[in-house]
């Protein structure tokens, strides 16, 4: 079978969360930012125009929000492994890549972001 290139990007998914080792980061919580690139074969979706044929990205987006600002984790590797999990329930998905972005992470010199970035596969 051959590689696979349709792909559904779910960028800039918002949400307050209480994830981090420190207590500050437990206690006061703050903005993290998911991004998925999902690859998965979509021309049953493109030849039927059928939203059971596709993923429903409203509804993986109500997902990831709720694992955001869900259960605190320590670490934004596992909240990034949680989100990749639950994108790969979908039987079309063949790959998954999150980013798991913490702009206000606890550092102490200036800087943009901090992200993490996992792709896992069937």
């Amino acid at each position: 079978m051959s590689e696979m290139s349709d792909r559904i990007e779910l960028i800039g998914i918002r949400g307050y969360g209480f994830h981090g080792v420190f207590e500050d980061e437990r206690l006061n919580g703050q903005e993290f930012v998911v991004d998925l690139t999902i690859h998965c074969d979509l021309r049953e979706a493109g030849r039927s125009d059928d939203l059971a044929a596709t993923i429903h990205y409203g509804e993986l987006a109500a997902k990831v929000h709720q694992l955001i600002e869900g259960e605190p984790m320590d670490l934004i590797e596992t909240l990034a492994e949680r989100v990749a999990a639950e994108v790969l329930t979908n039987p079309i998905v063949s790959k998954i890549s999150v980013t798991v972005h913490k702009p206000s992470a606890p550092i102490s010199v200036p800087f943009s972001d901090v992200s993490v970035t996992i792709t896992r596969e069937r």
